[in-house]
């Protein structure tokens, strides 16, 4: 344990402000107006997590949780990327959608104005 208590309530108002942060992130990921947001209130959670390990190993003076924290931040990394993965290729597939839709609109339309220029003549 730390010998200094001054520095053991340091950490314990830390953790609760990180704690208050975590819900707060929370919060965003769920309500979040704009996938962007949630993606981005999700890898600050990550943080927030991997910030509160590491405290909590400075404040119990346990070095193993340093390499929980490591993996942690390693797995989070990864999470963050294949959500954006994720997300780009559905962003892009919707995408795709909406042109073909537009293209086929376009040619509809096409279609009715040689019907009424052939019936004309």
């Amino acid at each position: 344990m730390i010998s200094n208590h001054l520095t053991q309530v340091f950490f314990l108002i830390v953790l609760v402000i990180l704690g208050i942060f975590l819900f707060a992130c929370l919060f965003r990921a769920i309500k979040g107006p704009e996938v962007a947001d949630r993606l981005i209130a999700t890898n600050m959670m990550g943080t927030i997590v991997l910030v509160m390990i590491s405290i909590l190993s400075l404040l119990l003076n346990e070095g193993f949780l340093m390499d929980v924290a490591i993996v942690y931040a390693l797995l989070s990394f990864l999470s963050v990327i294949l959500i954006t993965k994720l997300y780009m290729g559905a962003n892009a597939e919707k995408k795709a959608n909406v042109d073909v839709d537009a293209r086929l609109e376009e040619g509809i339309r096409e279609l009715k104005r040689r019907e009424l220029h052939d019936h004309n003549i």
